[in-house]
């Protein structure tokens, strides 16, 4: 049995790391509220923009926007894919950075050429991780797209989506898409591909019956195009905020669970200690009397 002392010193090394973990899942908790409460405010602006370039499809029976060319002409296997990588920029957040990370490995794994995948990681973690595997596994890491997961804001996910669209209009990337994680409920995120590029018409307008709605053809000035050129990349801005809000909310729910099942395990360790400390107090009370008792009757 270890000493009172060396007890004691433990006992007051583990409240110090449950002040931590305390202060860890309150600052988590407010940085979700705050994330959450910075997405609903943004949220109408995309929804009627959503419902514009629907209304536009519906009336537009074919349209030659850049950002809807699938490229036919090129072979799967010869397709420049690129993936945006959504992790964090620290630890202590339980099974999230595992989960995305082994999720994009086998999104990546399911592709014919290693080399014509490119990986646009946010997040300190991810970037290191593919950085540190790449030599074993050809991972092409973007080294010039350092962008943090901390405090997602709206010109961040228009400097990201601007790059995007700009290497696929240079035919850099012949698709794009989006790796995040997504909450379900407060207890359950699960990693989630989406496509960004090129987009499609049945991403919108869809009837019922899930076919595409055929409504009289409108006219449109200067051109369907030049609408189009303007709207999707104010979308495709909205869809990388969304995801970049998302994931740092799941990050901070995650983070809120792992720092109150180690403040509950500090908490255990405590007590346990505790009962420990005064036994060892006892024991320790106990020899003494002993002793006293036995050097008095020595003396008679």
């Amino acid at each position: 049995m270890a000493n009172i002392r060396e007890i004691r010193e433990r006992i007051a090394s583990i409240r110090q790391i449950l002040k931590i973990t305390n202060a860890m899942y309150l600052m988590a908790s407010s940085k979700l509220k705050k994330a959450r409460k910075s997405l609903e405010s943004t949220e109408p602006y995309f929804y009627k923009l959503q419902s514009t370039i629907e209304n536009v499809l519906e009336h537009t029976p074919h349209t030659r926007q850049l950002y809807f060319d699938r490229r036919s002409d090129i072979p799967e296997e010869k397709r420049k894919k690129g993936y945006i990588v959504i992790t964090a920029d620290k630890g202590l957040c339980g099974s999230y950075n595992h989960n995305v990370l082994k999720y994009t490995e086998q999104e990546i794994a399911k592709i014919a050429d290693p080399d014509n995948c490119r990986l646009f990681v946010i997040g300190q973690v991810g970037r290191m991780y593919f950085q540190n595997r790449k030599n074993n596994r050809k991972f092409s890491v973007e080294s010039e797209f350092l962008y943090t997961t901390q405090n997602p804001t709206l010109y961040r996910a228009r400097e990201i989506a601007e790059q995007l669209l700009n290497r696929f209009e240079k035919r850099e990337l012949d698709e794009v898409y989006l790796i995040y994680t997504d909450m379900i409920n407060s207890n359950q995120f699960e990693p989630k591909t989406v496509q960004l590029l090129p987009f499609s018409r049945r991403h919108w307008g869809k009837a019922p019956d899930g076919t595409m709605k055929k409504l009289p053809k409108a006219s449109f000035l200067p051109s369907p195009e030049e609408v189009m050129s303007y709207l999707i990349p104010q979308y495709a801005k909205g869809i990388i905020y969304g995801a970049m809000v998302e994931a740092f909310c799941c990050e901070q729910q995650s983070r809120m669970t792992a720092m109150d099942a180690a403040s509950t395990s500090a908490k255990d360790m405590i007590h346990d200690l505790s009962l420990m400390y005064n036994r060892a107090r006892q024991a320790a009370i106990t020899q003494e009397i002993t002793e006293v008792c036995g050097g008095a009757q020595a003396q008679d």
